[in-house]
């Protein structure tokens, strides 16, 4: 009996401190596993693909895809770091030591707040050139975009490490057992970073597209009463229509999604739900950064066309970084 115990541990030698192993065999921990690694490599994938792209094409250096370039990034890393880690974690026992551990959650941890600023900044980009549109090229160009991505990920590098300065320095103070790797933060903290990484970007994005939305509604209605007084063709007025449902949509998915992907996380954690429910909305809150590439690159013609390039190694090819992508 003793030693089938010792051998559930992760530390056999360590009785009295040690953990005790995963227990990856059961079915829902291998379902969960292969959801996760499926959405790891779909995530790497799609964000590749976007890096590539606009790193690539000259054409596609703008400040709009400056942003989406930085979102990349930031789910590039979820996909290539966190996901596997949550993976490891579901199926082995943490050999790696405390001061790994704490270093990987800070990593994972800047990742993620910069990948909630990014948002926020695209956010922003959409309501300038949307709502003040003559001040756009003024107010945003290519080299201020770089700022503020350099802004967003020293922000999101400050914070964080604001928050994760004691376990940096004691990284022993956060796990109960050996073999685990989990963070714990005090109520204060946990209550802050909510607020500053989550509920004050939800409020922002959905504020600014929601201007976003009346405004271009405003525009494409007058727009077609303009139309209706010059001409009564019915194809100009189907047109006009058609653009207000596809701004309508765009913005309601774009709000939909990052809301059914980050709430349900929070809220599961917040009302603190069953390891079950935790698991299901862990896989929703990942699958943002898998969808991230869908919603504000895949709806691009730019993006098919720069993929096809890049698929069919049309970008080896000299001078192909020159090609017309729009």
């Amino acid at each position: 009996m003793e030693i089938q115990d010792g051998a559930e541990l992760c530390f056999p030698e360590l009785l009295n401190t040690s953990c005790r192993k995963p227990t990856p065999h059961r079915f829902d921990a291998v379902l969960l596993n292969i959801v996760m690694s499926s959405i790891s490599v779909l995530t790497i994938v799609l964000n590749l693909l976007v890096i590539i792209s606009v790193s690539y094409f000259r054409q596609l250096h703008t400040p709009t895809n400056i942003l989406l370039l930085s979102l990349a990034v930031s789910d590039f890393f979820v996909g290539i770091v966190l996901l596997p880690g949550e993976i490891y974690l579901q199926t082995q026992c943490w050999f790696l030591g405390e001061v790994m551990c704490s270093l990987c959650n800070y990593v994972i941890n800047i990742v993620l707040s910069a990948s909630v600023g990014n948002m926020v900044l695209i956010s922003i980009d959409r309501y300038v050139a949307i709502c003040h549109p003559l001040h756009y090229p003024t107010r945003v160009n290519v080299t201020k975009a770089k700022l503020y991505v350099f802004l967003c990920w020293f922000c999101s590098v400050f914070c964080i490490s604001i928050v994760f300065k004691d376990v940096l320095n004691q990284p022993s103070i956060t796990n109960s057992c050996d073999g685990e790797c989990v963070v714990v933060f005090s109520n204060i903290t946990f209550v802050t970073d909510l607020v500053f990484s989550v509920i004050a970007p939800v409020i922002a994005i959905i504020l600014l597209y929601m201007r976003v939305f009346v405004v271009a509604v405003s525009q494409a209605r007058a727009m077609r009463s303009h139309t209706a007084a010059v001409t009564h063709q019915q194809s100009v007025t189907r047109s006009t229509r058609k653009s207000e449902l596809k701004a309508a949509r765009t913005l309601g998915v774009v709000v939909l999604v990052f809301l059914i992907c980050f709430c349900p996380f929070y809220c599961v954690i917040l009302a603190g739900a069953n390891p079950y429910s935790v698991n299901l909305a862990s896989i929703i809150y990942y699958m943002n950064s898998c969808l991230n590439p869908l919603i504000y690159a895949l709806f691009y013609p730019w993006f098919r066309k720069a993929v096809k390039h890049i698929v069919t190694l049309q970008i080896l090819q000299p001078g192909s970084c020159e090609v017309s992508m729009l």
